[in-house]
């Protein structure tokens, strides 16, 4: 898999879109394997396998909790792109990103970890 990787970075490709799911997390630990410098790198949050099913979370907890993962597994300070994988119905988008319109504290505290 690593060397199929490494043949896709060595075509050119650019992108690579991964989710703390794949595997699960075996996929993030596979693009961490030395091609860092030479792409872009997305993740996505949101589901989980837990008993041998997936769940779906939205909770700011479990979002910030996901997004550490993601960086350890993939050995990275920043992640180019991470978004939701699932939408949890009960949870509202606001509250899943900590966006509010009243305040901006989110594009000083949270973006600038995924930079």
């Amino acid at each position: 898999m690593i060397a199929l990787i490494h043949h896709a970075v060595d075509s050119s490709i650019t992108f690579l879109d991964t989710s703390n799911v794949y595997g699960p997390h075996t996929n993030e630990i596979l693009l961490r394997k030395g091609i860092r410098d030479r792409v872009q790198l997305a993740t996505k949050f949101g589901a989980y396998f837990e008993g041998g099913k997936m769940h779906i979370c939205g909770d700011p907890t479990y979002v910030r909790a996901a997004c550490e993962g993601s960086l350890k597994l993939l050995d990275v300070e920043c992640i180019d792109l991470y978004y939701q994988h699932k939408i949890d119905t009960l949870v509202p988008i606001e509250v899943t990103l900590e966006w509010s319109l009243w305040s901006r504290d989110v594009e000083e505290e949270i973006i600038l970890t995924c930079r």
